[in-house]
């Protein structure tokens, strides 16, 4: 009978970071039923490594300790070393991350975990050198501590199991537990055709005194923007008076639909300065567009080098909200070279959008990215451009990352121009010139290898924020990038017939049912797809996956949704994902995405989940608002009611059923102006052309939000809901938001 734990087994898995490994003198497992049946089988404690193909500390210790014959033999004797992809396995990484968290205070990758055969944590941390090194911190050596542990788990196993049992509690405490939820039916959240039953031009019925989840809504805008401002580094922007800074989209966006509902100036400043400053530092690829994961210190200046598809799929999504905010062309065009960047470098040919680039290439970080006088003079022909180009992007002989230079923006365009003694216009071309220049040169350098994993969860996100790019910026080919990768996603990891969703493409290989944000953030991709482009199918998808993420993933009893479907792994805990971190919380999505597919299906209580979710978490949320952005935009939508633009217009779709999108008026005005989370809901012009869209979604009738809004007159027409007050129709976005605005001056 083949023994599992006497080879490695890697080589048999899909995942481009556990072939990484899958050469490594260490019998490592992959996380299967085979590996823990012989954990208990040997009873051998777990030593479990987490992390991904892109990050540079997991490369350093697997040079370090797993290549190591030393260290793989007292792996491989006393312990089941076992490898898992943080990105294929965000449920494992959530509980192991959290007790790292709560023990060391931080947490990250590669994360290094010692389990008993059960699962069950007794010590925790990230990286390891090899042995002690004083020079590394107060950092214990990776082979010290496993002799340790395989001597104390034959001599001292009762106190490393009681330890184990007193933080694998703690986990189910912090992630699995909820608050008394609020029974079922008795939450205060607004039903999905209640506010569209009145007359357009009316009020929703009278006010009721608002109950204290209303308040609490009304209030919590207020309270992340609040928080966000007491954090925000007024010289640098960001959040921290320190580093490493991480990007903090969420954040922004707060701050922004705060500047927006408030006119609090000092909002706006918070939010630009940290857009201005992240596109001018080094954390942005001034050469080839997109952003790297974070920088490490507080100026911005120097990243990690690693580039993620969430971060650059979230951070064009920001921009072009601050774009239609403020009108800075400079922010739109941020959004473009990202987009621009995630077709060259992410996009698969088939339409789908690979993970991540590695921080490092021949064996180096940030080897690509970084330049020297000589290396940009070799790479521009003209030497006055190649003054320019030193000045404009700080490349000094000194650099200001190991000798090298990270490219930042250094000089304004107004002061080269003053210094050079030409136009504006001048530095301007001459710049371009430059970044050619220095694109053609760095793409003969060896590139940072690439993870071509393709995940449901992080395409959601690039689906949507493409989406909103092709509409704001007027691009089709944004609108058709997102529609390539939502199709891909469909063909290859959605089971029609099981309504199921997978996690994971990789090479026509398929693996993993999908976890919460697979569905949530999917689910809001395809809404806003269907919203740009007014193709009912797009819209049916949504509503499809808004009833997986019910019906996996909602339990009504504990009153919340969790990250793992009923029917999934047990695990020493099911996890909740409740904070954003580096993706948006998956929890928060889907109550905001559920809220706003309700006035499509109200018979689907897809608002009374979203309700009930937020109240069990409404403390939580309240004491910690910039910890749980999401969940706290969510309540606010819900308490104010959203914002609805329902246009009625022929010529939706050709004949053959195929999208041409919304009427160019419509889309001009949509593009040019903030609505923070409004649902944009296209509909044919009159009721007798509805009835295909109504079979292609399943509805044996008119959904509440479409109900008596058809076209008037031969012209596209907009019904626009504010809050709980709709205008008249109109034939015009502007014209429906000058009757709001005369009707607040009346008022």
């Amino acid at each position: 009978m083949d023994d599992p734990l006497s080879r490695n087994r890697l080589s048999e898995e899909g995942s481009p970071y556990l072939h990484q490994h899958a050469d490594n003198p260490v019998n490592w497992q992959p996380w299967d039923d085979p590996a823990l049946q012989a954990a208990e089988a040997a009873d051998r404690p777990i030593f479990l490594s987490v992390g991904y193909s892109a990050c540079h500390w997991c490369h350093v210790m697997a040079e370090e300790s797993f290549e190591d014959e030393e260290v793989a033999a007292v792996l491989n004797e006393s312990f089941v070393p076992i490898k898992v992809d943080r990105e294929e396995r965000p449920d494992l990484d959530r509980i192991y991350q959290t007790i790292c968290q709560r023990v060391t205070g931080g947490g990250g990758w590669p994360l290094s975990v010692w389990l008993t055969p059960d699962g069950d944590p007794f010590y925790v941390g990230t990286y390891f050198p090899k042995r002690e090194d004083p020079q590394r911190g107060n950092v214990p050596g990776f082979l010290d501590v496993c002799e340790s542990f395989a001597t104390a788990w034959e001599t001292d196993r009762g106190e490393i199991q009681n330890r184990a049992s007193q933080w694998t509690a703690a986990i189910r405490d912090q992630l699995e537990t909820t608050p008394d939820a609020t029974p079922e039916g008795t939450t205060a959240s607004r039903s999905g055709g209640e506010a569209r039953e009145v007359d357009v031009g009316q009020r929703a019925g009278p006010e009721a005194d608002a109950t204290d989840e209303e308040q609490f809504g009304t209030a919590i805008l207020g309270s992340v923007a609040k928080s966000a401002l007491r954090a925000t580094d007024r010289e640098y922007g960001g959040f921290g008076s320190g580093g490493p800074k991480f990007p903090q989209p969420g954040r922004i966006e707060a701050l922004l639909r705060s500047y927006a509902a408030s006119g609090t100036d000092d909002a706006r400043t918070a939010a630009t300065r940290t857009l201005d400053a992240m596109a001018a530092g080094g954390m942005y690829d001034q050469v080839g567009g997109g952003f790297h994961r974070y920088a490490t210190d507080r100026e911005w200046t120097v990243p990690h080098f690693e580039k993620m598809l969430y971060d650059n799929a979230e951070l064009p999504r920001v921009y072009l909200s601050a774009y239609q905010l403020t009108g800075r062309d400079r922010y739109a065009t941020i959004a473009r070279e990202t987009f621009a960047f995630l077709k060259r470098e992410f996009r698969h040919d088939d339409g789908g959008f690979y993970s991540t680039l590695d921080a490092r290439s021949e064996g180096e970080e940030g080897t690509f990215y970084v330049w020297t006088p000589e290396t940009v003079a070799s790479a521009i022909d003209d030497e006055r451009t190649t003054e320019i180009a030193l000045d404009r992007f700080g490349v000094t002989d000194a650099g200001n990352f190991e000798g090298d230079t990270v490219l930042t923006i250094d000089t304004s365009i107004p002061d080269l121009a003053e210094a050079y003694d030409c136009p504006e216009s001048e530095i301007a071309d001459r710049l371009e010139d430059a970044r050619e220049a220095l694109f053609a040169a760095r793409a003969e350098r060896v590139r940072p290898a690439r993870d071509e994993k393709i995940l449901a969860s992080w395409n959601g996100l690039a689906i949507g924020s493409l989406a909103r790019g092709g509409l704001v910026l007027g691009d089709d080919e944004y609108v058709e990038l997102a529609a390539g990768a939502l199709s891909f996603v469909r063909r290859h990891l959605w089971d029609d017939t099981e309504q199921r969703l997978a996690r994971r493409y990789t090479d026509g290989d398929v693996q993993g049912d999908g976890y919460l944000d697979d569905y949530a953030f999917l689910t809001r991709g395809a809404f806003e797809l269907y919203q740009v482009t007014g193709d009912v199918e797009h819209l049916a998808f949504a509503v499809e996956l808004a009833e997986g993420i019910v019906s996996k993933f909602y339990d009504a009893d504990a009153g919340t949704v969790y990250l793992t479907p009923a029917d999934g792994e047990s695990l020493v805990a099911r996890p909740q994902e409740l904070m954003d971190q580096s993706t948006p919380s998956s929890a928060g999505v889907a109550a905001s995405v559920l809220l706003q597919l309700d006035p499509f299906v109200p018979e689907a209580a897809f608002a009374r989940v979203a309700g009930t979710v937020i109240d069990t978490h409404a403390d939580t949320i309240r004491g910690r608002p910039l910890e749980h952005v999401s969940l706290a935009l969510a309540a606010a939508s819900r308490a104010r009611g959203g914002t609805e633009v329902v246009v009625a217009a022929d010529g939706l779709t050709t004949t053959d059923g195929s999208a041409v999108g919304l009427p160019e008026s419509v889309r001009t005005s949509l593009a040019s102006t903030y609505l923070p989370g409004a649902v944009v809901a296209p509909r044919p012009a009159t009721d007798d052309d509805i009835d295909d869209w109504l079979t292609a979604l399943d509805f044996e009738v008119v959904p509440p939000i479409w109900r008596g809004r058809t076209e008037r007159d031969g012209e596209p027409t907009v019904y626009l809901c504010e809050g709980r007050v709709c205008s008249p129709p109109s034939h015009s976005l502007s014209g429906a938001l000058t009757w709001f605005s005369e009707e607040t001056e009346v008022e």
